[in-house]
């Protein structure tokens, strides 16, 4: 039988042949089915969309055009929704512990959708941070032919005295105005112009980091990283979706054929050029997991030490992901990276072809550009994620360096079991120029959900402290933080990580140069400290807090809860 004529219902055959499946049938006929639907095969788009952040709040209108392009690509489409919560706004409070657990909400919905309905093929479209990511899981536990896109960047916002604003610009404008830096009407005008429409936050925060990511994998189709929210570009680039999947389906290409350990370092490759968030390090081990690739934190400082960093891209540069679409987008860095010997070309895409084959198709960056740097002057010869490890960090820690002047810092503990304690402390001023605040209890475990802490880190960025206090938590970062900040200390604190033993005053370390992370505390002491430490309980007695403490993995593992 040859390609054309084979059947693609690799799955969907269950419930659309035979007489004991007519039941089946019949509840698909209420949905608009026709006979001849049930001869194609039946293609999921898994749709993020939601009212509840500018993120998502177009994709809606794009599964349409996906659903679109599968109709024309000889499929069935049916559009089923997950979740998405938005980062922005649960930032801060407790509504933050939510985050990180949706990824595995939306993972176990879509493979819950997919598996119940017999789909055969996945679009799946994410807008908010944890949609990548979620999707990508999904993506690999059910490896059916799938293509994940994106929904794409913001606009930069933009007032009568502002340029290029985006979410980072308010959480910074509070730390300037708790500092009385910032006047009533310019802090107002920040938060009425940041957010313009819809779309991803602007900088390569980490929905741009994560698009970027799985671009580089061969997992999006080219362009699908930068081509902005609203835009026509996106709306093809759902269309081309569509039909990619059914075409997999003929090629019987399926997403373990693509997601291979070379393919996640395209990925790393692709993350470290650009700054991307330290998220990326949470995300890629837990798609991997999905795929069973061995990957770990030392194929990130692997990587991160042959890979300069070229994107003068916020929260530390200059630029969003808007510019850079307009420049090239990130197919065009790519083709630079692969021209410089620094990507798997020969690695298969989504599209049938190899990374090369794709990137010999797009245009190269703008002459004259200024957003990425050339090899013979990058912003840093190396990645600047780092992986630090010490008797404070046995299994590892992460930091963003980008644009830091500072690069070890000794100082005395301020040790606080919440952020919104050190928040307070922060707001207060308590803590002083060389202070290394702790915030522990906020890992996957005990915060639980590993919180993002973009509002204490912003705010101390706005009060002048970004390089002259250093921070350390077991929870994690927004992909807008930026400063003297690791986070991701593991073991954590909920499991009698060192984090948990330290006390005010002690003295700690911080060295990227060496890539420690140390406190000056002997070995006897540290082992006295755990005899008297006992674990605290769980902070949910009930629902999906309480279920995702009890089966959540260490952040160096990827804080999967399907071990």
């Amino acid at each position: 039988m040859g390609e054309e004529h084979k059947d693609l219902r690799i799955r969907s055959i269950d419930i659309s042949e035979g007489e004991n499946r007519a039941p089946n049938r019949a509840m698909l006929r209420a949905t608009g089915f026709k006979d001849e639907d049930f001869k194609k095969p039946m293609i999921g788009i898994a749709s993020t969309w939601s009212e509840v952040t500018p993120c998502n709040i177009h994709i809606d209108k794009l599964a349409l055009e996906a659903k679109e392009g599968a109709k024309q690509g000889g499929g069935s489409p049916i559009i089923f929704n997950t979740i998405t919560v938005s980062d922005g706004i649960s930032m801060g409070h407790e509504g933050m512990r939510y985050s990180l657990p949706s990824r595995e909400v939306i993972a176990d919905s879509i493979e819950t959708v997919m598996g119940a309905q017999r789909l055969d093929g996945l679009v799946a479209i994410g807008g908010c941070d944890k949609n990548m990511p979620g999707c990508m899981i999904a993506i690999g536990r059910l490896n059916v032919p799938a293509v994940f896109t994106y929904g794409g960047t913001i606009a930069p916002g933009k007032s009568k005295t502002w340029d290029d604003l985006d979410i980072v610009s308010v959480f910074e404008a509070v730390g300037k105005r708790s500092a009385g830096n910032m006047d009533d009407d310019t802090f107002k005008d920040i938060e009425c112009h940041a957010c313009p429409g819809a779309g991803s936050c602007g900088g390569m925060y980490t929905a741009n980091t994560m698009a970027s990511a799985i671009e580089a994998m061969g997992m999006s189709l080219p362009g699908s990283a930068s081509n902005p929210a609203e835009s026509p570009d996106k709306l093809v680039d759902c269309n081309n979706a569509g039909e990619a999947v059914v075409d997999l389906l003929r090629k019987g290409i399926y997403p373990k054929d693509i997601m291979t350990k070379k393919a996640f370092e395209n990925a790393i490759t692709v993350v470290m050029a650009l700054g991307g968030s330290t998220n990326a390090f949470l995300h890629l081990l837990a798609i991997a997991h999905s795929v069973d690739v061995d990957l770990s934190l030392d194929d990130f400082d692997r990587i991160r030490k042959k890979v300069p960093h070229l994107a003068d891209l916020k929260p530390s540069g200059k630029y969003v992901m808007q510019n850079l679409h307009e420049v090239g987008g990130v197919s065009a860095v790519m083709k630079l990276l692969l021209e410089n010997g620094l990507l798997h070309g020969e690695c298969l895409t989504v599209t049938g072809k190899t990374l090369a084959e794709n990137l010999a198709e797009q245009p190269s960056l703008k002459e004259g550009q200024e957003i990425i740097r050339s090899f013979a002057n990058p912003i840093r010869e190396s990645g600047p994620l780092f992986v630090l490890k010490g008797n404070l960090a046995p299994e590892g820690a992460v930091a963003k360096m980008s644009g830091l002047k500072v690069k070890k810092m000794t100082g005395p503990a301020k040790v606080f079991d919440t952020e919104p304690e050190a928040t307070e402390a922060v707001l207060n001023n308590e803590i002083n120029e060389g202070d290394i605040v702790v915030i522990r209890y906020a890992g996957p475990k005990g915060g639980p959900g590993m919180s993002e802490m973009l509002s204490i880190t912003a705010i101390i960025v706005g009060k002048g402290l970004g390089e002259k206090v250093g921070l350390i938590t077991d929870g994690r970062f927004s992909g807008g933080t930026h400063g003297l900040v690791v986070g991701h200390v593991a073991p954590e604190a909920q499991v009698g990580g060192p984090i948990a033993l330290l006390r005010n005053g002690d003295m700690i370390t911080i060295d990227s140069e060496t890539q420690e992370l140390n406190v000056n505390v002997t070995v006897e002491e540290m082992e006295a400290r755990l005899k008297e430490w006992t674990a605290p309980p769980l902070k949910y007695e009930r629902g999906i807090l309480n279920k995702y403490a009890k089966l959540v993995s260490s952040a160096s593992k990827g804080a999967v809860t399907d071990l």
